[in-house]
């Protein structure tokens, strides 16, 4: 599990929409690796009680939340987290494990973009 956890902050790209995109680009690149799905599949199945798979979505939720703080402190707008997981991470980790053809960066700039742009 904690070769799930980032090392780093998530990156400054100067915006909410650029950093949540750099964000989604690279964990679609980490999770949809060889390894990346090793270990999602090791996480869901080696814990029957959910303890990994929770410690893995809280990996995610402190790096939106650090983007949100970013962000926040621009004076952007910024969706809640819970609709950032709803709506980016858990179409992307469902494509990952059951649909991979069809991942892109052009796929998660979509999933962004529609969390953003809501209308």
């Amino acid at each position: 599990m904690q070769r799930l956890r980032p090392e780093e902050p998530p990156a400054d790209h100067g915006s909410l929409r650029a950093d949540l995109q750099a964000w989604a680009e690279q964990f679609l690149e980490e999770m949809s690796s060889q390894v990346g799905v090793v270990y999602i599949r090791d996480a869901l199945a080696g814990d029957p009680a959910g303890g990994a798979a929770a410690r893995c979505s809280d990996y995610a939720v402190e790096q939106l939340k650090a983007i949100g703080v970013r962000a926040a402190g621009r004076g952007e707008a910024v969706p809640d987290v819970e609709s950032l997981l709803d709506r980016v991470v858990a179409p992307v980790m469902y494509r990952i494990l059951f649909r991979p053809d069809g991942l892109s960066t052009e796929y998660v700039n979509r999933l962004v973009a529609a969390v953003l742009d809501p209308s």
